[in-house]
């Protein structure tokens, strides 16, 4: 029987900027598409993606932990989404997440319009 060791190099943060934005499957475009089923936009601005990947590389957790950090970011939104439906007429329309975001407690922006807008 035959062992191999081999090490991986960590990803850099223009590897995991494009883990997150270009691959048909990526993350942010997951995310995306959970928001459009309530007719809400999701935005991500340049500086906030390159913001969690630093963190992920911070974390040492690649690729593999950007989708925690980004549920971190988004739980409170994806909730707030639907109850926004609800409250009649100042439902959320775009969510954005920008550096202020990834970097505080704050987690995101919502952008609200009433029902004549």
């Amino acid at each position: 029987m035959v062992s191999f060791l081999s090490s991986l190099n960590p990803w850099n943060e223009d590897q995991l900027v494009q883990v997150l934005t270009e691959p048909r499957s990526a993350l942010g475009k997951q995310y995306k598409k959970l928001f459009r089923m309530n007719n809400v936009q999701l935005h991500f601005t340049e500086g906030a993606t390159r913001l969690i990947a630093r963190k992920a590389m911070s974390k040492n957790t690649g690729a593999r932990g950007l989708r925690s950090i980004l549920e971190s970011i988004l739980t409170e939104a994806m909730f707030k989404v639907p109850d926004s439906k609800s409250e009649g007429s100042q439902s959320i329309k775009a969510v954005l997440v920008d550096e202020e975001a990834v970097g505080s407690d704050c987690k995101f922006t919502t952008v609200r319009f009433t029902d004549g807008d």
